[in-house]
C-alpha cells in the first residue's frame, strides 16, 4: 500500500457520488464533505460557495486519477451548471479540485475527450479548481446511502463504456 493518493472531485449531491464510487475497483475509501468555498468549518446549513464534494483515496497500482474522472464523467451531468438532477445551486456544481499541475492536466485532457465524444447535449461545464481544504461533512451524512437505501440520488451509471 505505497502507493495511496487521494483525489477530490464535486458533481452534485455527495451521497450518490460516495455510493458510486465506494465499489469501484481501487477506491480504499470515500468521504463527503465541503471544498472549495469561503468559510471554516462549513456545515449541512452554512457552507457558502462550497461544493458538496467527495475525498476518495485510492491506490494508484490499481486505479488512476484519469481512471477516476473517467467514471466521474460518466455517473453525473457535466454540461449543466450548478445543477444535478432537482439541486440546484453552487453546491451542486461539477468540479475537479486538483492539487498539481499534472492532476490540471489530466482533468484538461479528459474533459477534451468527454467533449470529442458526443455523447453529451452540450459541452463540459466542470469547474477546474486548486485544491483548498477539505472538510468532512458531519457523521449523518457519511455513508448516507448504505444506512438509507432508499435516500435521495441523481447519480446512476449513464453510460456502460469509458470515455477513456
Amino acid at each position: 500500500m505505497e502507493n495511496i493518493k487521494k483525489a477530490y472531485i464535486a458533481g452534485g449531491c455527495f451521497w450518490g457520488m460516495e455510493d458510486l464510487f465506494r465499489v469501484q475497483p481501487g477506491i480504499i475509501d470515500t468521504e463527503v464533505g465541503y471544498i472549495g468555498g469561503e468559510n471554516d468549518s462549513p456545515t449541512y446549513r452554512n457552507h457558502p460557495g462550497h461544493a458538496e464534494g467527495i475525498e476518495l483515496t485510492y491506490d494508484a497500482d490499481i486505479t488512476s486519477f484519469k481512471n477516476i474522472l473517467d467514471y466521474f464523467y460518466r455517473i453525473h451531468n457535466p454540461t449543466t451548471v450548478d445543477r444535478q438532477g432537482n439541486d440546484i445551486g453552487s453546491s451542486y456544481r461539477s468540479a475537479i479540485f486538483f492539487q498539481d499541475e499534472n492532476e490540471k492536466e489530466i482533468a484538461k485532457e479528459v474533459i477534451d475527450i468527454v467533449n470529442a465524444s458526443n455523447r453529451w447535449d452540450g459541452t463540459v461545464a466542470t469547474t477546474l479548481e486548486p485544491y483548498s481544504k477539505f472538510w468532512p461533512a458531519e457523521a449523518e451524512h457519511q455513508d448516507y446511502l448504505v444506512r438509507n437505501p432508499d435516500g435521495y440520488t441523481c447519480h446512476f451509471e449513464r453510460f456502460d463504456s469509458s470515455f477513456i
